[in-house]
């Protein structure tokens, strides 16, 4: 098989170079990729446990902890016990992290009007359908 023909590497170069540019245009606001994931998370749905942030990332506890540590030292979270179930951890985003969804969802829509920038609105669309597929798909 072609290298170029292996769905690992296609999705792994696509993706680190989607994540170069992203992280560059998010330095600004000293956040990573993955913190606005889970900015995004909060901005979108509110209040949410480290394990709901986990499965709308697709990502595994222990991962999702580390970034939210990161987070919550830089003030873009607050974490606390939830009254309801003293077990359970609940996450918010600050009004730090608040002040700059606008611009950080700017960047987002930078990212993402660079890396489409050759593709048709017909295969911006394919292609986002068939990478959710992909995220979706058991195997």
């Amino acid at each position: 098989m072609e290298l170029k023909e292996c769905m690992n590497f296609l999705l792994s170069v696509s993706q680190n170079k989607v994540f170069k540019y992203f992280s560059k245009l998010l330095e600004e606001y000293e956040l990573t990729p993955a913190q606005y994931g889970v900015l995004n998370c909060l901005w979108s749905e509110g209040q949410l446990s480290p394990k709901q942030i986990g499965e709308f990332m697709y990502l595994e506890a222990p991962t999702i902890s580390g970034i939210l540590d990161k987070m919550q030292k830089a003030g873009f979270i607050e974490r606390s016990v939830d009254p309801e179930n003293r077990r359970n951890v609940l996450v918010v985003a600050t009004q730090k992290s608040m002040e700059l969804q606008d611009k950080v969802e700017a960047a987002t829509a930078e990212m993402n009007n660079a890396a489409l920038q050759n593709l048709s609105a017909r295969d911006k669309a394919v292609l986002m359908k068939s990478l959710d597929t992909i995220i979706k798909s058991d195997f």
